[in-house]
């Protein structure tokens, strides 16, 4: 699964390596024959669901499908996996057609986008047979758009920096104190571990991207969206953020610019923290353990740099599950997917692989199965859903266009093609028009 190098896209939008598997065991009806706005009677409890991933994780799902059913014998579950390439272009037909499943999983913008057109079940009219109470608060409000529950969280990220303690010992570099670490501390350690390595070897691993602007906005008292589906970033802060990403570049403290664009988007074996060659990578905290498995080193995850002065960490949601407006069993529905994110069993099949999980019980019942990095990740998590968090919400539908807008400025100043203020007034002219419509 390939990393998020500091925060390509958002990691319910990430890439894995993925693949389709043969439709499962159960038997399929076809859902979504009332048109009623989520008004079916579940008289014919008969369910599709959808979601992208690999091979392991449609078995796994199934296996879980399969506790359901054994639950629930009067129900019927068909198993649609697909592959994130395709999978998001089949769903735009199936909904055109009015064929959608009953479940879908969707990331990113998808939920407002599809909300916006009343794809969407508002789930306060199920709550009955979906309970969010024990959800935590960031992550239940998450999947909310313009203040209705249109998604439910398959578990939870948040950005973190990841920490090869073995670079920094080998430099001769102490890592500042995480808990008051400011950017100008990093990246004077950063600095001083790619002076102390030998070649190949730098402080930061990182690629600054989409992402990390909204949690540089963040710490700085703004936010890249706001409620309302605008801009709530000024100029001046997105130049001193492109500012900053040149100026790791120009002290040697980070790769060049070259490199940095070869490093995006590849999977951890690839990156220079799975490679050992890095001592800090910003990231979702999921990539904790796929890079420590690349890198055989035992990487840990601090809070990142700047949280002790302002926090702009947020729990994200991995992945959304959803329900059709127009399913013929939308309370069948609802107890599908309270079942995939409350029961214990099914949180032991699904461990993190959708994230970690969004209510602090079912994080407890998992811990005892994960490996020692994944348990760090989960400490991580649930140490965030103590703070006082900023709220998030899903981005309006042109953040799928700001998310290719981000880079293309930052890599002019990266290169040295435009300086950071020219760079910062032509993003935020294109974001504006972006999410304006």
């Amino acid at each position: 699964m390939p990393a998020a190098p500091l925060f390509p896209r958002r990691p319910g939008r990430r890439t894995a390596l993925l693949g389709a598997l043969a439709a499962g065991t159960l038997a399929a009806c076809g859902p979504n024959a009332s048109p009623g706005g989520g008004s079916g009677d579940d008289s014919s409890p008969s369910l599709r669901f959808s979601w992208w991933g690999n091979p392991e994780r449609a078995a796994t799902t199934q296996e879980v499908l399969d506790l359901f059913v054994a639950a629930h014998p009067e129900v019927t579950v068909a198993a649609e996996p697909g592959d994130i390439s395709g999978y998001f272009d089949k769903l735009a037909t199936s909904v055109a057609a009015g064929d959608e499943p009953d479940v879908i999983t969707m990331g990113g913008a998808y939920p407002a986008e599809y909300a916006a057109r009343e794809v969407l079940l508002d789930l306060a009219t199920v709550e009955d047979a979906l309970d969010l109470s024990g959800m935590d608060e960031g992550a239940r409000t998450n999947g909310q758009v313009s203040g209705t529950q249109v998604a439910v969280t398959t578990g939870i990220n948040a950005p973190g920096m990841i920490v090869n303690r073995s670079v920094l010992e080998a430099a001769g570099v102490e890592l500042p104190d995480p808990e008051t670490w400011t950017w100008e501390d990093f990246s004077e350690a950063a600095q001083a571990v790619s002076e102390g390595s030998g070649k190949g070897t730098v402080g930061s691993g990182t690629v600054f991207t989409h992402d990390t602007l909204d949690l540089w906005a963040r710490q700085h008292g703004q936010i890249l969206y706001t409620e309302e589906g605008g801009i709530g970033v000024d100029v001046e802060t997105v130049a001193a953020f492109f500012a900053y990403s040149k100026s790791l570049i120009d002290s040697g403290a980070s790769p060049g610019a070259e490199e940095l664009v070869e490093l995006t988007d590849v999977g951890p074996e690839q990156t220079l923290m799975g490679r050992g060659a890095a001592a800090f990578m910003l990231t979702w905290s999921s990539s904790l353990t796929p890079l420590s498995e690349a890198s055989g080193a035992p990487l840990e995850i601090v809070k990142v740099p700047g949280e002790s002065v302002e926090s702009g960490v947020w729990l994200q949601s991995s992945q959304f599950y959803t329900i059709s407006a127009r399913s013929s069993a939308p309370k069948t529905a609802a107890a599908l997917v309270s079942f995939l994110i409350n029961d214990p069993q099914a949180a032991r099949l699904i461990l993190t692989d959708r994230g970690v999980p969004a209510l602090e019980s079912v994080r407890r019942a998992i811990l005892p199965e994960l490996s020692e990095t994944a348990r760090g990740e989960v400490e991580y998590i649930s140490a965030l859903g103590e703070m006082e968090l900023k709220p998030t919400w899903i981005g309006p539908a042109g953040s799928t266009a700001v998310q290719e807008i981000t880079p293309r400025h930052q890599n002019a100043v990266l290169f040295g093609d435009a300086t950071a203020q020219e760079a910062a007034q032509a993003w935020h002219d294109e974001a504006v028009a972006a999410v304006s419509g």
